[in-house]
């Protein structure tokens, strides 16, 4: 009896997602951001982006293989990952940005999130890794 192989084609778009939402990258983007208002709490755009650069960075690779399993050769993934993670960041700072002077950083942090991930993820899925 044969054993069955594993499958080569990319995950499901639900597991894709759940694997995309994953926590590195996020607890990198958080911790900077958390550190960097100890420090200088009036810098909430700043320290945001710098956090988001970091995650960014950390994800491409997790992404490429994980996330979405992909086959494209990295010298066309990668700067596409690039556009969109800018993309992201630019993103990030906007909405943060909007919504610190009427609530706190932390709530305002954590809608740019969800809009940066559900934003990233689809360009991600269809465009870059695809």
């Amino acid at each position: 009896m044969t054993q069955p192989q594993p499958s080569s084609a990319p995950p499901s778009w639900w597991r894709s997602f759940h694997r995309y939402a994953g926590a590195l990258g996020t607890a990198l983007h958080y911790l900077v951001l958390l550190g960097w208002l100890g420090v200088a709490p009036t810098a909430a755009v700043a320290a945001t982006t710098a956090g988001a650069l970091l995650g960014a960075g950390a994800n491409y690779w997790l992404n490429h293989r994980y996330s979405f399993a992909s086959r494209r050769a990295h010298r066309t993934a990668a700067p596409r990952f690039a556009v969109v993670a800018a993309a992201g960041v630019l993103l990030n700072g906007l909405v943060v940005a909007a919504l610190v002077p009427n609530i706190p950083v932390l709530p305002a942090q954590l809608s740019a999130t969800g809009a940066v991930l559900l934003a990233g993820f689809v360009l991600n899925r269809y465009w870059t890794f695809a």
